[in-house]
């Protein structure tokens, strides 16, 4: 049920960057032993004008930051969005303990679909991955914003 909370927290985030024109991703980073949130931030790619600006990115940033460390291994990272190769890399570097994730990506994921960064043998840290937690309603979100651009 805690799991529940954090993924609240990013669709909430998701939400948000409907505002201002980003694609609905939002993610959270927790200290897993804490439960402290130590980041909480949306996409930010077409405010910031940076193509790496994805959620996961800043999220692991600003969690490495607050810890002023950039192994983050014992935290969990929570996303609306499968996350992409980049952000799995990002995600493997940055020893991430637990990935959760809302909407499945076929298109543009990186961990159950496209190059699988974990399962790859050069991938220097494989976190726990769980799928498809509050899929529907991650999944609603971003269907209703790419029907909004239509």
């Amino acid at each position: 049920m805690v799991d529940k909370t954090y993924m609240t927290l990013a669709l909430e985030k998701a939400h948000a960057a409907t505002t201002y024109g980003e694609v609905p991703v939002g993610a959270v980073v927790v200290e897993a032993n804490s439960g402290r949130v130590l980041a909480s931030i949306a996409n930010r790619v077409e405010q910031d004008r940076d193509p790496t600006a994805h959620a996961e990115i800043l999220a692991i940033r600003a969690a490495a930051k607050e810890l002023g460390r950039p192994r983050l291994t014992e935290c969990d990272l929570y996303v609306t969005l499968e996350p992409c190769a980049m952000c799995a890399q990002a995600i493997a570097f940055a020893r991430i303990r637990r990935v959760i994730f809302g909407a499945y990506d076929p298109k543009g994921g990186g961990v159950e679909h496209g190059p699988r960064i974990f399962s790859q043998p050069t991938c220097h840290h494989a976190p726990e991955v769980i799928g498809g937690m509050e899929e529907g309603a991650s999944t609603a979100l971003l269907k209703k914003f790419f029907a909004g651009l239509r």
